[in-house]
């Protein structure tokens, strides 16, 4: 039986931020290395990190709405249209002094005609994305499909070196939460 030598870096293992921008207030990216590593060792850790960056964090998202003057899910509120002069934002949101939004700009709905809109939000915390369970309409509140995923996308890549190590470059985008 031949056994093959085996080696054992001394180095200790470096994370680097490489590059990171901000293409919004809500979306991030950012790209890291990872390195020394030994052959073998760059995949498992790069395959690991990408399902736990993409299904193990939590994320917090809206997962109900309820107002009174909506009679079903699809139904037509007056006074809101896809465009209008009245321009209503996160920002408008009465909040519990516990959250917070990250961007306050982003859309919610254009006004026609002035008009009282109350909605109720239901906000949550949790890994993934959920799928609403058809007719769930209930009490004058619809569901949302909600996406908890702060990290949208992952990967990496693998580069080798002549010496045998190999580092491995992560890039990623994410959300910040609500």
């Amino acid at each position: 039986m031949v056994r093959e030598k085996i080696t054992v870096s001394t180095r200790t293992l470096q994370w680097k931020c490489v590059e990171s921008a901000a293409d919004s207030k809500r979306l991030l990216y950012g790209r890291f290395i990872l390195s020394p590593l030994m052959k073998g060792q760059a995949d498992t850790i790069g395959i690991a990190m990408r399902r736990a960056l993409l299904g193990e964090i939590e994320g917090t998202c809206i997962t109900r709405a309820k107002s009174e003057k909506i009679s079903h899910e699809y139904a037509t509120i007056m006074g809101i249209q896809e465009s209008g002069p009245g321009y209503v934002t996160a920002q408008d949101i009465i909040l519990p002094p516990y959250v917070e939004i990250v961007d306050n700009t982003q859309h919610i709905a254009s006004l026609t005609e002035p008009i009282e809109l109350v909605i109720g939000l239901q906000i949550e915390k949790n890994r993934g994305y959920l799928i609403k369970a058809p007719n769930t309409f209930q009490d004058g509140s619809y569901p949302i499909d909600p996406v908890f995923m702060p990290v949208r996308n992952a990967n990496h890549s693998i580069h080798s070196y002549e010496n045998g190590n190999k580092e491995i470059l992560f890039s990623k985008y994410g959300q910040m939460e609500v």
